[in-house]
C-alpha cells in the first residue's frame, strides 16, 4: 500500500467523522496518540509498539486530508536526502550530537 492509497482509507473510515471534529480537536487525538507511542516505546512490546506507529500514522494521514495536504506528495521533500544538505546521511553541521 502506497503511502497516497493508506491516506484514501483512512479518509474512507474516518473522514466524515474527523472533518466534523475539525482541525483543532482532531490534532488533540494525534497528540494524544503520540503520547500512547512514548509510552509505548518506554515498555510495550513489539506489537504494541508498531499498533502505536499505526495509530500515529492514521490520524496524521486525518490531519493531512482535513488540511487538504497530500502526504505522499509531502513526503517528496525528502526525496533527495536531507532537505538542507541534499546528502543521505545528512552531513548538516549541528549543535546537537
Amino acid at each position: 500500500m502506497t503511502l497516497s492509497e493508506f491516506q484514501r482509507l483512512i479518509e474512507r473510515i474516518y473522514l466524515e467523522k474527523d472533518s466534523a471534529r475539525g482541525l483543532d480537536g482532531s490534532f488533540m487525538w494525534f497528540v494524544e496518540e503520540v503520547g500512547e507511542l512514548a509510552a509505548a516505546l518506554r515498555g510495550g512490546d513489539d506489537k504494541e509498539i508498531a499498533g502505536e506507529f499505526a495509530d500515529c500514522l492514521a490520524w496524521l494521514a486525518t490531519l493531512a486530508s482535513i488540511a487538504g495536504a497530500d502526504l505522499e506528495k509531502a513526503a517528496l521533500k525528502y526525496a533527495h536526502g536531507c532537505p538542507g544538505c541534499r546528502a543521505a546521511p545528512c552531513r548538516c553541521k549541528s549543535a546537537k550530537p
